[in-house]
């Protein structure tokens, strides 16, 4: 059984459709990076994980299951046993996610209760320094901040740890750092990983396998070499020319062509499809089916066809 499911999840804002019949599958000890322009729907897929979208957000259809409990049909005081036992959160603004009136030290033992030792889990984020715990999150850098919002997070041993952007607003040195720690302490704690990035290359690195999301929905998922390596949508291999952390010296980036989708209504077809080099007329008004290339799924009407696989991995 599947550590988290997410099943053709429908979630709407006022005037948005942000998740428009979305499915996610993460293992046991997987680690998964979830990747896809701004507003493909990452952020709202990875808040509905733990039901924590906004008030104003509305479920359509879809169900969310975490080691087999549908969230949204949770009562509150069992949503709160779910993730205190199953679920840690790190958020892209550390400083935000931490109290600002309470020390660190009185943060991490309200999380882990009496008898527990707030310098034994800053250690094991690399904050060995008395100091941190006496601190207030305004006087920590970006970097030491985000490693006690990890710290907080992995407190409870969870079996599954929701990263989104985490290392987004540390420069590239704290970012690879903060990254080794986060991955270190699920490795040794057996939690798997639900990475929500924009940067392909370090998700490549570090992800066993990716979920590529457009238009509210995930188009390609499979091993990350493959995913990344040998992209089989046409927006996959589009994503993958335009990352500039890919990009050889020299060489200038191919932008994914035409504008990202924006505030949308549920799309009756591919929602790449005004974007998409190989779009025909289908592709507007029929939504793809699953289909299997090599070993991704892909959301794609021809994705499986020799000419269409042939330009993806020519062009990635």
């Amino acid at each position: 059984m599947s550590l988290l499911t997410v099943r053709n999840l429908v979630i709407d804002y006022p005037g948005t459709r942000a998740l428009d019949g979305a499915d996610l599958d993460l293992a046991q000890g997987e680690t998964l990076g979830l990747v896809g322009e701004s507003g493909s729907g990452k952020s709202t897929l990875g808040a509905a994980v733990g039901r924590l979208l906004p008030p104003s957000a509305r479920r359509g259809e879809g169900e969310v299951l975490v080691a087999g409990e549908p969230v949204f049909d949770l009562p509150a005081k069992r949503l709160r046993h779910l993730r205190r036992r199953h679920l840690g959160f790190v958020f892209q603004d550390p400083i935000a996610s931490l109290d600002p009136t309470k020390r660190v030290g009185a943060q991490l033992r309200l999380v882990l209760g009496r008898g527990g030792d707030p310098a034994f889990h800053l250690g094991r984020v690399r904050l060995a320094d008395p100091r941190v715990a006496r601190s207030y999150p305004h006087q920590l850098s970006g970097g030491m901040a985000q490693r006690v919002a990890l710290a907080l997070a992995m407190a409870g041993s969870p079996e599954l740890l929701v990263a989104d952007e985490p290392t987004a607003a540390l420069d590239s040195q704290v970012r690879e750092e903060v990254s080794d720690v986060v991955f270190a302490l699920a490795a040794e704690a057996g939690t798997s990983i639900l990475w929500l990035s924009h940067d392909l290359p370090a998700v490549a690195r570090r992800c066993d396998r990716v979920a590529v999301m457009y238009g509210g929905r995930v188009v390609e998922r499979g091993p990350a070499r493959e995913v990344l390596g040998r992209p089989a949508h046409p927006y996959t291999a589009a994503l993958a020319r335009s990352s500039p952390a890919a990009a050889a010296p020299g060489v200038r980036l191919a932008p994914v062509p035409g504008p990202p989708a924006g505030a949308r209504r549920p799309a009756p077809g591919c929602a790449f499809a005004p974007r998409c080099a190989f779009a025909v007329e289908r592709c507007a008004h029929e939504r793809p089916a699953p289909v299997r290339v090599r070993e991704q799924d892909v959301l794609c009407h021809r994705a499986a066809e020799p000419a269409v696989r042939a330009a993806q991995e020519v062009g990635a």
